[in-house]
């Protein structure tokens, strides 16, 4: 099993291109499934993610023809996608491939308003807490599919297919507005969706249906209304580039100082998680280029910070503010509002001479002087790249253990920080 080894205390200067985002790119693939015609993505990222979830949608039908990266001066535009699901001759996504990411369980609202019936698998993914589909179902059955679960599975169908519905979640959720989304994007009438979840990728998803085709207003608010179509055509989209991806480089170069253009970024995707770390001391600049962010003098100051969603500040960015903090001049709240389980990283930071301590949802970190290297473990994806930061402000070498959740999110990570003056280097298993 590969791991990475870093040696810490270097500053980052330079440039890194922000790859598209997952986050966006995986429902957009699964998009391709509610229409014969071609659907082509642009800027899609390099992942295992996106590498598994086209094996799923192979499986269904669909088939791909990738273009490969750009050359020139905008390295941060990937991978071209052609999908066509002219045929979709399986409509089941079975355990051992849904149980390695729980995204590919969104397969199922599209499956059942084109096909009428699937059969999916309960989700897996990164170990952060149950993240349970009741709120799928809830919307799917609210649009007129009936709903089985046996042996581990989602049995759907939809004989006469789906109707518009009104439907009000009773919280946020991302994975069940992608999954009920997508749907109603098929169904007969108008769907309306309280309460959505607002992440600009849920916006990217909706953008791309209406270019398929869709009806669909209030993007990027909590009330959705789709207007449904008896069919969807193809379209070109290109993918947002990644938030999550543009806030951990920023939390990187404000831990380990230095000045870095975090190129393609959109500031507009991540504006509380750029305030919070102005608080800390970092300097932020929005240009025409992406976002630049530098911290050449001073310390880093603590922060109280509460993940929310968006547009408040990210779960997905929780490990990584802890990482920057650890060093603080002073103590840190940060509490975790979103998932059970979330602070998995926190004992691996302690490794490296954190002070960190937990109470419930709370975590409290007291700033330390210096950090020191040692053997950590990954544990999700989340938690990993908080491991990365970390070594960079460590004193030494830090050796990062089961990387493979790097690679389901972080396209080229050692790659970028190299080009920027890290040492980090990928040690290959055997």
């Amino acid at each position: 099993m590969d791991r990475i080894q870093i040696t810490g205390g270097k500053q980052l200067n330079g440039i890194i291109p922000i790859s598209g985002a997952k986050n966006a790119a995986l429902p957009l693939l699964i998009a391709s499934l509610l229409t014969d015609d071609r659907l082509t993505l642009k800027n899609v990222p390099n992942l295992a993610d996106v590498n598994l979830l086209v094996r799923i949608l192979r499986n269904h039908g669909v088939d791909l023809a990738v273009d490969g990266k750009r050359t020139g001066p905008i390295q941060h535009l990937g991978e071209t996608f052609h999908l066509t699901a002219r045929d979709v001759v399986d409509t089941t996504a079975p355990y051992e491939m849904v149980s390695r990411m729980r995204a590919s369980f969104w397969v199922l609202g599209p499956l059942i308003a084109r096909m009428g019936i699937a059969k999916v698998s309960l989700p897996g993914g990164c170990a952060i807490g149950t993240r349970p589909v009741d709120l799928h179902l809830m919307g799917l059955k609210a649009l007129g599919a009936e709903i089985e679960i046996e042996g581990g599975y989602v049995i759907a169908k939809a004989p006469k297919g789906l109707r518009g519905a009104h439907i009000v979640f009773p919280k946020v959720s991302v994975g069940a507005t992608h999954n009920v989304l997508l749907a109603a994007a098929l169904a007969r009438g108008e769907t309306v969706i309280e309460n959505a979840a607002r992440e600009p990728e849920i916006g990217d998803v909706a953008d791309c249906l209406v270019k398929m085709g869709a009806r669909i207003d209030g993007i990027g608010t909590s009330v959705l209304r789709i207007q449904g179509r008896e069919r969807l055509e193809g379209a070109v989209h290109t993918v947002l580039p990644d938030r999550i991806e543009t806030g951990t480089f920023a939390f990187a170069v404000a831990a380990t100082g230095g000045d870095v253009l975090l190129e393609g970024a959109k500031a507009t995707h991540l504006k509380t998680a750029l305030d919070v770390l102005v608080e800390t001391g970092a300097r932020v600049e929005e240009t025409p280029r992406g976002i630049r962010v530098a911290r050449t003098d001073g310390g880093i100051a603590p922060v109280s910070v509460e993940t929310q969603p968006f547009p408040g500040f990210p779960t997905d960015l929780q490990a990584q503010l802890m990482a920057l903090v650890t060093r603080a001049g002073g103590t840190s709240v940060i509490r975790e509002t979103i998932f059970e389980n979330r602070f998995m990283h926190v004992q691996e930071l302690a490794r490296l001479g954190a002070d960190i301590h937990l109470h419930g949802d709370t975590a409290t970190i007291k700033g330390v002087k210096t950090l020191t290297g040692a053997p950590v473990m990954a544990t999700d994806l989340r938690a990993s790249v908080s491991l990365v930061i970390a070594g960079l402000m460590a004193e030494g070498m830090t050796t990062i253990n089961r990387v493979y959740h790097l690679d389901r999110g972080f396209e080229q990570l050692e790659q970028k920080l190299t080009r920027c003056g890290a040492l980090v280097e990928r040690i290959a298993s055997g």
